[in-house]
């Protein structure tokens, strides 16, 4: 009889029985969480339309689209973009560039975040960037 329970124990029935009850738990509990509500109102995050707005009242993190034009480089991966409503500093990492070469007669849409430090002017942390035609 010891022999016989030895046997199981080596082949690992015992986890295969913990892990049953487990896998069903956690089927159950995926299963229910896509019919959780999401919220579809107003936001604490302003919707930015242009880049005036962002400079009058920067909210760290806010997500923003713009087109318009990169007027100048100012360092590194530091440019001046405007829209025609204010000029503000865009990071943009050389991965972001498209192949086709681009000046301040450019037209382009970038995709970001606002970054507002403390005690700095706000700053736009680019994600995409693409030419328009």
């Amino acid at each position: 009889m010891a022999l016989r329970l030895r046997l199981r124990f080596r082949l690992g029935l015992p986890r295969i029985r913990l892990a049953q009850p487990a896998l069903a738990l956690a089927l159950a509990w995926s299963s229910a969480a896509p019919a959780l509500a999401q919220y579809t109102g107003p936001s604490a995050t302003p919707a930015y339309r242009n880049v005036g707005e962002v400079l009058k009242n920067p909210v760290d993190d806010a997500k923003v689209a713009f087109t318009g034009h990169l007027l100048r480089k100012v360092s590194n991966d530091k440019y001046i973009f405007s829209d025609g409503t204010g000029e503000i500093r865009v990071d943009i990492d050389d991965k972001h560039f498209p192949p086709t070469p681009i000046d301040e007669k450019t037209k382009v849409q970038i995709r970001g975040e606002v970054e507002k430090d403390f005690l700095e002017s706000p700053e736009i942390d680019v994600e995409s960037l693409a030419v328009v035609p």
